[in-house]
């Protein structure tokens, strides 16, 4: 078969890390063409998935890698159809708990066939020795290209019940997620701060009292299944249709986390690209008010904590990138204000 001299993109990163060896044969086409060959999705339906191109398009040395599968699904009663595979690798173990998890979701009405067109890449099959699981590529856009369009007020709305639907999903999971755990990371984070820019370490630590007060002025939260990193980068739009990605921190937690963290990255969006922290504030209040509607006994202030938690997370973010960088000190700024809000 032709295609399976085709050129692998992007290979070097994984090739030259010998922590990822497992990836080599995940960029062999011979090796993918036979193992995506055996996958019960293609077989029960009697189709030949013919491999035409790979592609490396995410890759964290030492921890995870994205590869992309160009195929031609051939059928004997149709047109052969193009259809583009996600496989996720990541290094230490083979990640069962989010596959299971994403399996979870789709059977607990997360798929194709959802009234409400909120759903999950389709999962497709797992290939246990190389560490990595499988799921369809989905067309369109991810929501941070969009809220600042007419849409963004509608869009709040369809994320807020998208949050609601993992949430009352019931799916289970093993691993918790609590205050405590989320005050945890925040300290960790923010100590390096300290250390990092000791021109800032009282005003740092000041922070990071003020938020473990607001934390644990929180009653005890109702958990639920929660996605624990959801922001706009996480869901796909195509048209009506929304696509819910990376369940891989999936957890029991309070559910008004996911809706905090999502704000918070709104708010770091609107900032570092507009140019201004409250350019879509309305969009923020859009999402928490259909999020309120939904679970009345969440309170705007468990919100507000939880957002005001991220936001302090993300002064540490800030200083990973060059690009984030020059957002720092306004970031510590903001988060400094919304103390007295």
């Amino acid at each position: 078969m032709s295609s399976l001299n085709m050129t692998v993109k992007n290979p070097s990163t994984c090739l030259a890390n010998e922590t990822f060896k497992r990836a080599h044969q995940a960029l062999d086409a011979t090796a993918v063409q036979t193992e995506l060959s055996r996958l019960p999705f293609f077989r029960r339906d009697g189709v030949l998935p013919e491999l035409t191109a790979i592609r490396v398009s995410h890759h964290k040395p030492g921890r995870r890698c994205l590869i992309e599968y160009d195929l031609l699904i051939k059928h004997p009663a149709r047109r052969p159809q193009p259809l583009t595979l996600i496989g996720k690798i990541r290094m230490k173990a083979h990640d069962r708990r989010t596959w299971a998890a994403v399996n979870g979701l789709w059977e607990a009405g997360m798929n194709a066939q959802s009234d409400d067109g909120i759903a999950i890449p389709r999962p497709v099959g797992e290939i246990p020795r190389w560490h990595m699981w499988l799921q369809l590529k989905v067309p369109g856009v991810t929501l941070e290209q969009l809220f600042a369009g007419p849409q963004g007020e509608h869009l709040a709305v369809r994320v807020a019940e998208a949050a609601n639907k993992i949430h009352r999903s019931g799916v289970p999971t093993r691993r918790d997620h609590t205050m405590a755990d989320e005050l945890t990371i925040l300290h960790q984070r923010l100590g390096i701060i300290v250390n990092a820019y000791p021109q800032w370490s009282s005003r740092i630590e000041h922070i990071i009292r003020r938020c473990e007060s607001l934390g644990n002025s929180l009653p005890p939260a109702v958990v639920c299944g929660i996605h624990r990193d959801f922001y706009a980068e996480q869901i796909i739009a195509d048209g009506e249709a929304l696509y819910l990605l990376d369940f891989d921190l999936y957890c029991k937690g309070d559910p008004a986390l996911d809706i905090g963290n999502f704000i918070a990255h709104i708010t770091e969006f609107s900032l570092r690209t507009l140019g201004d922290p409250s350019a879509l504030a309305y969009v923020e209040h859009a999402l928490a008010q259909r999020f309120l509607q939904l679970n009345p006994k969440i309170t705007a202030q468990t919100i507000h904590v939880y957002t005001t938690l991220t936001l302090a997370r993300h002064i540490y973010i800030s200083t990973l990138s060059p690009e984030r960088r020059p957002y720092t000190q306004a970031l510590l700024e903001l988060v400094e204000q919304r103390f007295d809000s």
